[in-house]
């Protein structure tokens, strides 16, 4: 699979993803949502950087909210250039197809939400009790660096009570499937799951 293919692939996942996001934060509430099924619902929620709507406090909590948020974004900013050069060896040495695709999906992925921390902050009004309005005369809901990961795709699969006989958890409510998240979770999550499952291939050798 050649640069140019890969990079339409990253542009095309990169272009879905944003507008699904500036769509959400310009025209929802935070936490208002959408039954689209009842099994899918557009559901707009933020979070600080992590995967599928995940807290960063619940990992960094030896930092206040800001530095680890700071320092998490940073950290994304170093690795997109890590997994792009990683990209740009695998497309150069003729990789396999499935390696350049799983890479090009991981840093589309990782490329929209870095945008999203990097840059919402001073974009974007709030969005807690309004609709955030897109480059505010009164100036963003915070610095650069500091802003927001949007996630709107909510699949309750199911909600109840589990049955009593199950281990541990049984008797309580659970949901399934619970994380919200979004195009560029999506992608990260396609591409990682492919360099799993096809291991092999992806990392076959060429003669």
């Amino acid at each position: 699979m050649s640069l140019k293919k890969s990079t339409l692939l990253i542009l095309i996942i990169l272009l879905i993803d944003q507008i699904s996001k500036i769509y959400i934060k310009t025209n929802f509430m935070l936490h208002e949502s959408v039954e689209v099924f009842s099994w899918f619902k557009i559901y707009f929620i933020e979070n600080d950087g992590m995967a599928w709507g995940t807290k960063i406090s619940d990992f960094l909590t030896f930092m206040s909210e800001r530095t680890a948020k700071k320092c998490l974004t940073l950290f994304r900013v170093v690795a997109i250039f890590g997994i792009g050069y990683w990209l740009y060896r695998s497309v150069k040495n003729r990789g396999s197809k499935i390696l350049i695709i799983a890479i090009a999906l991981i840093f589309a992925g990782a490329l929209g939400n870095i945008i999203d921390s990097v840059f919402y902050g001073v974009l974007f009004g709030e969005s807690m009790g309004e609709v955030a309005e897109f480059l505010p005369e009164t100036g963003g809901y915070d610095t650069l660096l500091h802003g927001k990961v949007v996630d709107m795709l909510y699949f309750p699969f199911y909600k109840g009570y589990l049955p009593e006989w199950v281990p541990v958890y049984g008797g309580q409510f659970f949901t399934f499937f619970e994380p919200v998240f979004n195009i560029a979770d999506m992608a990260i999550s396609t591409g990682f799951l492919m360099l799993i499952v096809f291991n092999k291939q992806a990392f076959a050798k060429n003669d």
